[in-house]
This record gives C-alpha cells, structure tokens and sequence, in this order.
C-alpha cells in the first residue's frame, strides 16, 4: 500500500527521532565509560540509565513509524 505524503513525513520524523534518540544514547553510553574510569560509578551508572531510557523510547518509535507504513497510524486533516 502506497502511503500518502502526510503518512510518509509522519514515518518519517518518527524514524528521525529513532535515530537521534540512537545516537545520543550511544554518545551518553561513551561519555559514561569515560566517568566510569575516572572513578564516577554514580555518575556513569545515572548515564547509562538515561541511555537504556532512550533505547526504549527508540524501539517505541520504530514501532509507530512501522505502524504508520502497514496503515494502522495514519496522520488526518485537523
């Protein structure tokens, strides 16, 4: 099924915002490696936590965008 222009730039930004979600949990994942060998287990330990946050909210995302491109989300006029 061919989805419409409002369909496709709604999976779209979805699969943007997957990425950047991706992205910068993998930039908090190295920056808690770095506190972790500078002794901040804390610290690194609070990082990590928000990064496996994002990774969850990333595969909701890929989810929706998957949804939209079967056709059971679809984007409507106001």
């Amino acid at each position: 099924m061919s989805l419409t222009k409002p369909n496709q730039e709604l999976r779209r930004d979805l699969k943007e915002a997957a990425a950047a979600l991706k992205w910068s949990g993998v930039d908090l994942f190295v920056f808690a490696k770095k506190l972790l060998a500078s002794g901040d287990e804390d610290g690194a330990n609070e990082l990590m936590q928000i990064a496996l946050r994002f990774q969850d909210v990333e595969d909701k995302l890929e989810g929706y965008a998957e949804e939209v491109k079967a056709g059971r989300v679809k984007r409507t006029k106001e």
